[in-house]
């Protein structure tokens, strides 16, 4: 599993001309499935994502965790992630159909979810429009 997260002070995703998801100050989570992931995997990958610390503290170090920041959390699914590019046109061999990743996304989501974050989602499968205004810029990779 790879998660992206970018710190934000706001984040969208729009589906059809609708803004179906936003949040303001936390993180905009990218998350790719792999075809190997577990549900251990989904955990840990979640526990990372909501013990995150970086925000700042009062000596601009980043020190401050998602939860002591009051920031919430918006997920979208991102099979291409998992993109092979050893030719100019991308193939996705590496990344889980939908029959392992939607359960595994909703994992993520629900565990978010039950450590006490706000969670927004994109819609898995959807054409989606995702906007952030990242903040830093400070972006930092979790795979397992």
């Amino acid at each position: 599993m790879r998660a992206i997260v970018t710190r934000v002070k706001k984040a969208s995703v729009t589906i059809d001309g609708q803004t179906t998801a936003s949040i303001d100050q936390g993180f905009l989570v990218l998350l790719g499935v792999h075809k190997d992931d577990t549900e251990e995997i989904a955990a840990w990958v979640a526990d990372r994502i909501c013990g995150l610390r970086i925000f700042e503290d009062e000596n601009g170090k980043m020190n401050i965790s998602p939860q002591d920041a009051g920031a919430s959390i918006l997920i979208v699914s991102q099979f291409t992630l998992y993109a092979d590019v050893s030719s100019r046109r991308p193939g996705f061999s590496d990344a889980a159909r939908p029959d392992l990743a939607i359960p595994l996304y909703e994992q993520v989501i629900s565990i978010c979810r039950e450590k006490g974050f706000h969670v927004e989602t994109g819609e898995f499968g959807a054409d989606m429009q995702v906007s952030s205004v990242n903040d830093g810029p400070v972006t930092i990779v979790i795979e397992k």
